[in-house]
């Protein structure tokens, strides 16, 4: 189950960059490059970022454009009702700063609030009112856009408006995962409705409101997706500011929802939700300085952790398929992922090592117990990891006209979050709560973990694994990158990183390369795609690696510059065909 869970990719998502282009002294189309870059998972909304900097926008502009244009066209993880991060680089500045905007739990919650009497988990954290935390999307943006956006506020959010009032053409994949969905409900033997653990759209009259076709048949690619009560709440935000989503009407149809589902969420919680910013998380590799988020995410400090292990070896002189790098690489996520589980939470209730972990010295111990061969997980604690967050996220990267860039993960954490849309707000709600260790004290083989960090408690943030990260040299933006993937999320990003810095890989190869996966438990290591060289399997099976080839990792959408100082837009194709767009 868990090889399947981790590998799971989207049905539905796009990948698409939008650019402006420059010309070179070369010129004509073969001498262009871009002055200017929005790599995003859906081509609507890069169309958005992209338009907001060709009027002049700076990426945090771009960045807050696209992301509610995502909520209109990628309903499955761009979202009003989730939360994510936001690391951007301020080039007149030259300072990093990020935005943590992760759910929070209510103001109700309780450590054993999915727990049956007899301490087994109920499946509410899953879908439903019960499965949400206090949205974070919209209060991060205006966070963001009030510190540091340069146009106004309702300009970035009525082209999405517009997107979800005029409608939008569907593609192939968005058509089949509606359809999906929506379709009626499985019929037990005894004529039973049998309810999917996770929840589909079609078990929320709201949601089937929402998105299915009118004449009730099945969408089809071309068909116009007009979401009519969405496109209201966002003319709210973008005449009254974040404000609106959090004491305004908006607030009201969402705790009045909450009220008639059983669900907590009251108006008292979106009316105390704050975004943060925080300081990044910061190491270095190969001459560049290495900026990511800091908890409640774990990725940055499992990403740093694994750059200060690998800068001790020379990967290039091996190759980064050959089973000398892969091992290394793999024993550096096993010893990152291990202090994930006992000592990474939210900062605010948990005293979080993070200078302790993202240390050189650190790294040195680590690196220090990696052999020759595989080291047991089991070695390392006596208790494994439970993998809990979901594929289904998006990621976009932004760069200005003036260096100035973005990296930003959000979420609704399952596909289509709790599948449970707001009546008259037309937007889906997370449900993210089931990031929470969920059974306290209950740390078992099978994979299940109750240690105190990551229990629930009332506005408290769950732990990501996002790791939205950029890598800068000489005073100037180098990689904007990130993915979705749920816990392979830091391991995809290490390998774009790896890629680039260590393997010098042009930017299309290096987003394109197979990726790898270990998580300390399972003790397994994941190969993305089946054409691994026989010899490199059977060097990974000599040294103790217990391995599975299997499908596509994580949607790297990322941007590089490189050393002439070009600008190059690098898609994703691992969820569909990209599309390019330039001036």
């Amino acid at each position: 189950m868990l090889d399947a869970r981790i590998a799971v990719v989207s049905t539905l998502a796009a990948v698409f960059w939008s650019v402006g282009f420059e010309s070179t002294a070369r010129g004509g189309s073969e001498g262009s490059f871009p002055k200017h870059v929005v790599a995003a998972q859906e081509g609507n909304a890069a169309d958005v970022g992209r338009e907001v900097l060709r009027q002049g926008g700076n990426a945090i502009d771009a960045a807050t454009a696209t992301a509610f244009a995502l909520a209109a066209t990628l309903p499955e993880a761009g979202n009003l009702g989730g939360g994510g991060f936001i690391v951007a680089y301020l080039p007149q500045s030259r300072e990093v700063v990020t935005v943590d905007f992760r759910e929070t739990a209510p103001a109700g919650s309780t450590p054993r609030m999915y727990l049956d009497d007899k301490g087994e988990l109920r499946p509410l954290h899953r879908a439903g009112a019960w499965s949400a935390g206090v949205p974070g999307t919209v209060r991060g943006l205006g966070l963001a856009h009030a510190r540091w956006g340069r146009r106004p506020w309702r300009e970035l959010v009525v082209p999405a408006v517009r997107l979800a009032r005029e409608g939008f053409a569907i593609s192939e994949e968005l058509a089949v995962a509606l359809n999906n969905q929506l379709r009626p409900a499985t019929v037990e033997p005894g004529g039973a409705p049998r309810r999917a653990f996770h929840g589909r759209l079609a078990d929320f009259p709201e949601s089937v409101a929402a998105y299915q076709r009118p004449d009730g048949q099945p969408w089809k690619a071309g068909d116009r997706l007009v979401q009519a009560d969405l496109a209201a709440t966002l003319e709210r935000i973008a005449d009254g500011g974040p404000d609106e989503f959090y004491q305004g009407k908006t607030a009201e149809l969402i705790a009045a929802y909450m009220a008639d589902h059983d669900g907590l969420i009251t108006r008292e919680d979106l009316a105390g939700y704050r975004a943060k910013e925080r300081p990044p998380v910061k190491t270095t590799f190969r001459g560049h300085e290495i900026y990511s988020v800091g908890p409640p995410s774990s990725g940055g400090v499992v990403l740093c952790q694994m750059l200060n292990i690998l800068e001790r070896y020379d990967l290039k002189a091996d190759g980064p398929r050959s089973g000398r790098t892969l091992h290394r690489v793999t024993e550096a996520m096993r010893r990152a992922y291990f202090p994930r589980a006992s000592r990474l939470a939210d900062p605010d209730f948990v005293e979080v090592p993070t200078a302790e972990l993202t240390s050189k010295a650190a790294a040195d111990a680590l690196a220090e117990s990696i052999g020759e061969r595989a080291t047991p997980s089991a070695s390392l604690a006596p208790f494994p990891i439970l993998a809990t967050e979901s594929d289904h996220t998006t990621h976009f990267s932004v760069l200005d006209d003036d260096g100035g860039a973005v990296a930003m993960t959000y979420t609704l954490e399952d596909s289509y979050g709790s599948k449970a849309v707001v009546r008259g707000a037309g937007f889906l709600l997370n449900n993210e709560m089931g990031d929470f260790n969920l059974r306290p004290g209950r740390t078992d083989d099978a994979g299940a973990i109750g240690t105190d960090p990551n229990l629930i408690a009332p506005g408290k943030r769950m732990l990501s694994s996002q790791c939205p990260t950029l890598a800068i040299k000489d005073g100037a933006v180098r990689l904007v990158a990130g993915s979705p993937g749920g816990r392979t999320i830091p391991n995809t990003t290490l390998w774009v990183v790896l890629n680039v810095l260590e393997f010098g890989l042009d930017p299309q190869a290096a987003v394109a390369a197979p990726r790898t996966h270990h998580q300390w438990f399972p003790d397994v290591l994941y190969l993305e795609g089946l054409d691994w060289p026989e010899g490199v399997l059977k060097d990974l099976s000599s040294r103790g690696h217990a391995w599975r080839t299997g499908r596509r990792q994580g949607c790297a959408n990322s941007i590089v510059i490189d050393a002439d100082g070009l600008r190059h837009g690098a898609a994703d194709h691992r969820r569909a065909t990209a599309r390019a767009s330039g001036d």
